[in-house]
Parts: structure tokens; sequence; C-alpha cells
């Protein structure tokens, strides 16, 4: 497993055998017991922890970062985000949908507002609940931190609560930036899911724009 840029502090990760949620416990042990050889457990963030950016996505996939132990790498969404990075000059090297690819982050991080793979992908709201302290105590360690690009409604939501700041005047919109009380930039974008880009919800173009302005606003 690639470790090189894997923070320092390690702030904000859960054990390996993580047993805060029990359905997601389960579904680990039958995953492990299908394929041995996945990572098959709470997948740690990937990045330094000198970002300034973060990335906070849903959830691991099945068969993405659940197993390969990097979030967004080995899916759909992962093709589109890295892309995306590397376009702009947040990675570097060549995405290769694994972790020894010698990918590397510039400035940013990425991680996962839930850190074990759900059944079907959705995580119920206990189990966002349950694995807020980690997003939390992340967010906290990161003292470099300016801005955090949600990715999806549910993402939204889990940087808000875990900020402890109500989601009514922070709506979840497509492409906006909310200044909050912290000093921190929170920015929104639909999730690079496949059905997302599929349905025409999310074009790459759409998703890229999120980060340009990101980019943009950081340097006026």
């Amino acid at each position: 497993m690639n470790t090189t840029q894997r923070t320092a502090v390690n702030a904000g990760q859960p054990g390996h055998d993580c047993d805060r949620c029990p359905r997601l416990v389960a579904y680990r042990q039958a995953n492990r017991a299908g394929e041995p050889h996945w990572h098959n457990a709470p997948v740690p963030s990937f990045g330094n922890d000198d970002a300034w950016l973060l990335i906070v996505g849903l959830a691991p996939g099945l068969r993405g970062a659940n197993r390969t132990g990097r979030p967004f790498t080995g899916d759909f969404a992962g093709d589109l985000l890295y892309a995306t990075l590397i376009r702009l000059g947040l990675a570097h090297g060549d995405y290769g949908a694994t972790p020894d690819d010698g990918l590397r982050l510039f400035g940013c991080r990425i991680t996962n507002a839930v850190r074990c793979v759900p059944p079907a992908n959705k995580p119920t709201p206990a189990e966002a609940r349950a694995c807020r302290p980690f997003l939390s105590a992340e967010i906290g360690a990161l003292e470099k931190l300016e801005t955090i690009a949600a990715l999806g409604a549910i993402a939204h939501g889990a940087v808000l609560t875990s900020l402890d700041l109500r989601k009514g005047p922070y709506p979840f919109i497509h492409g906006a930036q909310y200044g909050l009380p912290n000093g921190l930039t929170l920015a929104s974008s639909y999730h690079c899911s496949r059905l997302n880009t599929n349905t025409g919800r999310l074009t790459p173009a759409m998703f890229e724009q999120v980060f340009t302005k990101i980019l943009a606003d950081r340097r006026r």
C-alpha cells in the first residue's frame, strides 16, 4: 500500500477494525471472507497534512477504495476526480487506479465522510454520525486548511455538522461557495459518480469548474 502521502499525525483515522457501525462491520467481514486480498477496512485519507484544500467524498466504493485502500481509487468516480486534479495542477503523475501508481497530490487531501464501504453505497444517517468525529478531528488537524470541497449532499452535510454548524444557512447547491464562521470556505459539487455523469446531472466541465473557481478565488 502506498503510504508516501499519509499524514504524519494520522489524525482523524479510525482503526483497521473500527466497530462503531454494526451493519458496516458485518459487511466488512463478509467482504473479507469473499475477497481476502482486498483492503476491506476503513479507508485512510490520501494527501499530506499541509493541504490547504480538503476534498470530502461520501464513502468508499466496494470495488474502488474498499478494494484498493485509497480514496476514489479503482472506480469511475476516481477517473474523473484525479483527471481533474491533474489538469489543474493539484495532482502530479499518472493515475493508474492503484495505490502504487505514484500519483502525488499538491496542496490538497482527499477523504470521505464515512470511512467504511456501505451496502449499496448508501450509509445510514446513524453511520454518518458515528464517523463524524473522524472528520472533525481531521479538519482540526490540518493547520493550513483554507477550503473544503464537498462532493455530494451527504458530504456537504457531514462537513457542516462536523463543524457544529446548522445546515439551513448553507444549503447544498452545486457550484456554491460559502464563507464559514471559522474562516474556512465550503465549496460544493455534485458527486462525480457514474450515475450523475451518465444522467447528465454532472458533466466533466461542470465538475472541473468547481475546482477552477476554488483556485481562482484563492489567487485573488
